[in-house]
Formats: structure tokens, sequence, C-alpha cells
């Protein structure tokens, strides 16, 4: 699994221009899943995304995380993540998960950062979705398991 965190004032996403998810101050996560990604993966970006301290302590320092703050977070899927260019001119998805595998997988991230007290938001599965991010600092990590 790769995430892409960006630390965010607000962030929301619409489909069929309907808000379906939107947050104040957190974490938009982008998310793909590769086959051969499991329950693992899953538990274990989700501890690490709950709890990564890249929020600002009263000294500017990274030393408070999404749950000392009181963050939220915005998760949307994102096959795309797994889109190889080093070929051509049109990427290959073929590294990313068949929906069957990664839908769940997604689920199953949401709720293990669920059980870590955050709120999460998600787009839909598969559609079309417009993001909107407001990026705080910005700040931007790459996660993979």
């Amino acid at each position: 699994m790769r995430l892409v965190l960006q630390r965010v004032v607000k962030g929301s996403v619409t489909v069929d221009g309907e808000v379906v998810g939107a947050i104040g101050p957190g974490l938009v996560v982008l998310i793909g899943v590769r086959e051969g990604d499991g329950e693992e993966q899953a538990a274990w970006l989700a501890h690490k995304a709950a709890n990564l301290r890249i929020f600002a302590d009263e000294q500017g320092k990274f030393n408070r995380s999404l749950r000392d703050v009181g963050g939220e977070m915005l998760v949307i899927s994102q096959f795309t993540l797994y889109g190889d260019a080093q070929k051509g001119l049109r990427p290959s998805f073929s590294d990313a998960a068949r929906p069957e595998l990664a839908e769940p997988l997604i689920d199953r991230f949401v709720a293990h950062v669920r059980a870590e007290g955050v709120r999460v938001q998600t787009g839909v599965f598969q559609a079309m979705m417009l993001v909107e991010i407001h990026n705080d600092g910005p700040v931007t990590l790459i996660l993979e398991r």
C-alpha cells in the first residue's frame, strides 16, 4: 500500500456536484493498493498515519500527531499511485490491485484509523472525484508498506 499524506487546513471531495466528505485541519490521504497487499499493510499504515508527528508544537517542531492535535483525516482511493511511467508515454497500472481487493483493504485502513480515535471522511471508490486540498506548510509525505 502506498499513502500520500498532505497536512491540510481543510479538504473536501465532491462527486457529481455533491460534497461527500470534508474535513477541517488534519490530513488528506491519497491511498493506493497494489497486488499482494493485505491486512498487515492496512493496519501498519493506519497506525503510522494517525501517530506520525508532523504537526508543530509551541516551538514549531514536528512533535505532535494527528491524534495529538485532534485532527481529521480525509481518505481518497487513488489507484494511479501505482502508475508506472518508465516506458513509453502512457502509464501502466499493472501493479495496482484489482478493485475487488483494493476496496476492502481501503475500508480496513479506514476502520483501523477510526480505531485510533481519528474522525475519518472518505471519497467514493472508483468515482470521478473533485478533491480540494488546502495544504498546510505545505507538508507532504509518502508512506509505503
